[in-house]
């Protein structure tokens, strides 16, 4: 090329280095590049690490190692000097080098928290930035911080040092823990079949991952606040892992997540606590259920459920509800129900062949299916598509679920009231946050009545597995307990007592039931499907709405969905008109279970005194309240044979 021309390019990176100028000026943020001796101490720093020559991601080069090389360049790493300079030509001859024949020595950079700082080769990067390289080889220095578990993102580091240790991948990022073992769990599934690449990570990196990342920012992602890495777990969470990624069969799932996350990014989530209805502020309605099943004669429901209703206590109290609503409506609607759906990927397959068979309501009962439904949800917008779970909000799927924190509340003062060790016993199946809050609410119950009580929490790490239970029951009277908080429901003809609140002793015949928590699904089912037929429910799946916020029910012991059921024979009158008085004040709104002054189990007041938790509180509770013996699992104990384990923290991140 020559000089003229040369000039030119320098004037359109300098143009370039302007404008983000002037865009961290009008931000009131720092102007030129970071540089490492700006950020970091040495006294912060436990050991530096060669790591020998090594492609890095051009994207991850933010900054230089001194603050005296920072200030040639903007903080989008084109130059500032003028044209005239030495420094300018030195820009131009690499840039003339690259088109040639490509810059070809190495640069060698330090990397902190996975992000690089160029310690020789400014102007090489600069100029690799401008031309849109991908990536580049360096010699890299890695410099370890000191470990500190109170720092999310030196938490987030330390699994990653593990994570590039076994793949040798240092283009992805999270914002949360725990997201770089769940990865690594879907590379060790990807089949390495071109050995042209020569290893299975740098084929997932080119075939899958970097094809994703491009269509993502193409198609808007640049613009949400969540890693590339998050929507990119969340992508392979909801829709599988393919074997390479490409703009002719992802594109429109890819734009489908990324709609999914703008929504929830926005946080403006309708949480409908007291009624089943659609909210009234709904003004722009595009069309209902209703509309769309006019000359139909009947209205298609199907019931999609991880075990039988004969084996499960889940499973049965939502088949109570279907039968109800058979009852209830008769000709008016069809319903079906397929049992035991695998608690995988997998279901999406029976899903997607009930959206193709035309059915207009899938209620998928588990919170296992999250991910499934949620990608049958953005795949079919003409089905509707509830899962029954108490995690976050999404914008193509409704969930609906029943605070069961309250009548566990009441059952704790029961067990309080009951104990005679002062030990009661706690099965936990699994670490989401229902489970963690209904411990919560049960140990707070039982302190109301019995301040000297404490619960132990044992984990079956399952969800639904009543024979588990009982096995972690048998260990909970090992420990010498004589009160049981179980499981919530039994299965159909189950004599056994080992559900619900009960005492055990040293043989079956002391074995006494208190009480248990009750799920009335038939009530939420019978209010869905008036609403739908007479035409008054707003769809929230038509994107020609101008209301596109997620719904969420979440209905307590105000609705009927949960109640507490005791046993007459076995709780003393006393008693009786304790709970029933604590049940009306806690319907009528007069009573709230996490009001402060409320401590964790290492004394930490986490709700200040008059303080009340509020929703998003609740379902992102990760906290024990002081009383509770036992521990939270941590990422590490969690089973990855287990579906939560697979399917936790879908689509919501740290946004």
């Amino acid at each position: 090329m020559n000089q003229l021309e040369l000039e030119g390019i320098y004037e359109q990176a300098q143009k370039s280095a302007k404008q983000s100028w002037n865009t961290m000026t009008s931000k009131g943020e720092m102007v030129y590049l970071p540089s490492l001796d700006g950020i970091v101490q040495p006294s912060e720093i436990l050991s530096e690490v060669s790591l020998g020559l090594v492609e890095i991601p051009i994207q991850k080069i933010i900054g230089t190692y001194t603050h005296s090389r920072s200030i040639s360049f903007a903080h989008n790493f084109m130059p500032l000097m003028s044209k005239d300079t030495e420094f300018a030509n030195k820009w131009m001859n690499l840039y003339n080098a690259h088109v040639q024949e490509g810059i070809r020595e190495p640069l060698k950079v330090y990397e902190y928290l996975n992000r690089f700082f160029v310690i020789e080769g400014n102007k090489r990067a600069s100029v690799l930035k401008y031309v849109g390289a991908i990536s580049f080889n360096a010699y890299v220095i890695r410099m370890v911080p000191k470990k500190d578990p109170t720092s999310k993102t030196n938490t987030i580091y330390y699994e990653f040092m593990d994570f590039y240790k076994k793949t040798q991948i240092n283009t992805i990022w999270f914002s949360q823990s725990g997201r770089f073992k769940e990865l690594y769990e879907f590379i060790e599934k990807y089949k390495f079949d071109k050995p042209f690449y020569n290893t299975k990570e740098k084929q997932f990196t080119a075939e899958v991952y970097r094809p994703f990342r491009t269509l993502y920012l193409k198609e808007g992602g640049s613009h949400l606040k969540l890693t590339t890495g998050d929507a990119f777990l969340n992508f392979l969470k909801i829709y599988g892992l393919p074997q390479t990624i490409s703009p002719q069969t992802h594109k429109e799932y890819i734009q489908k997540l990324i709609s999914e996350l703008d929504v929830i990014e926005q946080d403006e989530v309708n949480v409908e606590t007291d009624t089943i209805e659609a909210p009234s502020r709904r003004k722009r309605v595009f069309s209902s259920l209703a509309d769309r099943l006019s000359g139909k004669r009947t209205l298609k429901i199907a019931f999609v459920y991880a075990k039988a209703p004969e084996t499960s206590g889940w499973a049965y109290s939502h088949e109570l509800g279907r039968l109800h609503i058979n009852n209830i409506f008769k000709d008016q609607i069809h319903t079906e129900k397929i049992v035991n759906v695998p608690e995988s990927a997998e279901a999406y397959n029976i899903l997607e062949r009930l959206a193709k068979e035309k059915y207009d309501i899938i209620f998928t009962t588990s919170p296992t299916f999250v991910a499934p439904a949620l990608k049958a949800a953005m795949q079919y917008p003409d089905v509707k598509f509830f899962n029954c779970a108490g995690t976050h909000s999404y914008k193509s799927l409704t969930l609906y679920f029943g605070r069961i924190h309250e009548p566990r509340y009441l059952l704790g003062m029961i067990a309080g009231a009951m104990t005679k060790t002062n030990i009661i016993g706690y099965v936990a199946p699994y670490p989401i946050s229902e489970v963690i809050s209904s411990i919560n609410a049960f140990t707070l119950g039982v302190r109301a009545v019995n301040p000297y009580a404490t619960v132990k929490a044992m984990w079956t790490y399952r969800w639904d597995n009543p024979e588990q239970g009982k096995d972690i029951a048998k260990h909970l009277m090992e420990a010498g307990i004589d009160i049981i908080s179980n499981e919530d429901l039994p299965v159909p003809e189950d004599m056994s007592k080992e559900y619900g609140v009960y005492c055990v002793g040293k043989d079956e015949l002391e074995k006494k039931h208190y009480a248990m928590a009750i799920w009335n699904w038939g009530v939420f089912y019978e209010k869905v499907i008036r609403n739908i037929l007479s035409g008054t429910w707003k769809t929230l799946s038509d994107i020609s709405s101008g209301d596109q916020s997620p719904l969420n029910f979440w209905l307590g012991m105000n609705t009927g969905i949960v109640d507490i059921l005791y046993s007459n024979r076995n709780v003393n009158s006393q008693m009786k008109y304790l709970i029933e008085g604590i049940k009306s004040a806690i319907i009528c709104n007069e009573f709230d279970i996490f009001t402060g002054p409320i401590y964790d189990q290492n004394k930490v007041l986490r709700v200040k005194t008059g303080e009340k938790c509020d929703y998003e509180d609740i379902i992102n509770m990760d906290w024990l309240v002081d009383g509770v013996e036992g521990e939270l699992p941590n990422n590490e104990d969690l089973k990855p044979t287990d579906p939560f384990s697979y399917m936790k923290n879908i689509v919501k991140a740290d946004i």
